[in-house]
């Protein structure tokens, strides 16, 4: 395992994450979730995502049992705050619901502080310099080392970085953007004068495009999938997709691995990713995308340009 430096900072995050997004509280209980993040950790995986939102909060207080195995100087968490309930203040970005929501998965999760705290998308409602401000609050408080944005444009992430300057707070270091081969605009365009400019990190989710590049998809979802149980992420699923994948299939064959490590690892390969987050419901699951590391160096700069023209 690579640990990567996240962004410009001082911390290193191992180059797979493992995050609860769906799995925590759904298809995951409390036995699987702890031999899940076993198979993870024993992998070299120090990162592990969550979020107040994942599971109404269910996702957070069942890693917190898991996290009481740990030596916490060795794990690298984070939580993302935006969508806390359905009360007047208990979604957006603004200082009040920033620091409660803070603390209250803090207490779900049993800790002291998270390594890194995410707003978990940009609040449109809420002045940016509020938000900076109740970030920076939080960090100097040690309720987490590093913030960071998810989902943000990089006008906001820079508009955050002028306000920080401007107050003398404590600017975002990390982004999380969405990155796969279908999924690359953010990552590969929108973001990347931030990358030189700020030092910016990124921990990107879905490298499977929600289960998609693993390749077990065609027109029809079968059922038990991903796709089954969320409908509402089969509008990703096009017939120019699945043409694509039997292509994308015939090179993950040439290199012996599966369509899921090729594509995990297809994202390893940019040097602006700090961290890919990875999910899984089950142990082996875990195991085959950990081994996306060995196929990362088998995929060569010819094997690059030819999943490129297959993508373009």
């Amino acid at each position: 395992m690579e640990y990567r430096r996240l962004g410009k900072s001082g911390l290193k995050v191992s180059e797979l994450s493992f995050g609860s997004w769906i799995t925590f509280g759904g298809s995951l209980n409390n036995v699987g979730i702890k031999q899940c993040m076993r198979a993870a950790f024993d992998a070299g995986v120090n990162f592990f995502d969550n979020a107040e939102a994942y599971g109404g909060g269910a996702s957070e207080l069942l890693m917190g049992e898991a996290l009481k195995e740990y030596r916490r100087e060795d794990l690298v968490i984070s939580t993302k705050i935006f969508w806390g309930g359905n009360g007047p203040n208990d979604t957006g970005l603004s200082m009040k619901h920033l620091i409660e929501g803070t603390k209250g998965s803090l207490k779900r999760l049993q800790l002291e502080y998270v390594d890194l705290l995410f707003c978990h998308r940009p609040d449109p409602t809420t002045p940016i310099e509020e938000t900076v401000r109740a970030m920076d609050n939080i960090i100097r408080s040690g309720l987490a080392f590093y913030w960071g944005t998810s989902e943000w444009s990089a006008q906001d992430i820079q508009t955050a970085h002028e306000v920080a300057e401007k107050i003398g707070a404590i600017p975002p270091t990390m982004e999380q953007p969405e990155y796969n081969m279908f999924r690359r605009k953010a990552v590969e365009e929108e973001l990347t004068p931030l990358y030189a400019k700020y030092g910016l990190g990124t921990t990107t989710w879905s490298p499977l495009e929600s289960g998609i590049l693993t390749g077990k998809y065609n027109e029809i979802v079968p059922k038990g999938s991903r796709l089954h149980f969320h409908p509402e992420l089969r509008g990703r699923l096009a017939a120019e997709k699945v043409k694509k994948l039997g292509k994308l299939k015939s090179i993950a064959d040439s290199l012996g691995c599966t369509m899921a490590q090729m594509a995990i690892a297809w994202c390893l390969k940019n040097p602006n990713v700090s961290s890919v987050i990875t999910g899984a419901s089950r142990v082996d699951q875990v195991n085959e995308n950990m081994e996306a590391i060995k196929v990362k160096n088998l995929l060569t700069e010819e094997h690059m340009v030819e999943i490129e023209s297959i993508l373009k």
